[in-house]
């Protein structure tokens, strides 16, 4: 009888709330994102040099696209989701 009633009392109790996962989501998507940004720009001849490889895009953009989504995962994680307001 013990057992039965333990059971009834242990519910599954989640770390982290619905908020949470979205923002990680969120932050998972800005890392990918970072990533699709910063790949391509390489040359199939080792003799051809493709100035490509430092635009704004891959020197500037997706490094800070990956940073903030770093940030945004933090930010998830320290989140409390019981907090109200």
């Amino acid at each position: 009888m013990g057992e039965k009633k333990r059971k009834e009392v242990t519910k599954s109790i989640f770390v982290f709330g619905r908020k949470n996962y979205k923002f990680m989501f969120i932050g998972l998507a800005c890392i990918a994102l970072g990533f699709i940004l910063m790949s391509g720009g390489g040359s199939d001849d080792p003799n051809v040099f493709n100035p490509d490889i430092f635009s704004f895009r891959r020197i500037r953009l997706a490094p800070m696209m990956i940073l903030i989504g770093f940030g945004i995962q933090v930010y998830a994680i320290l989140l409390n989701p019981d907090k109200k307001s």
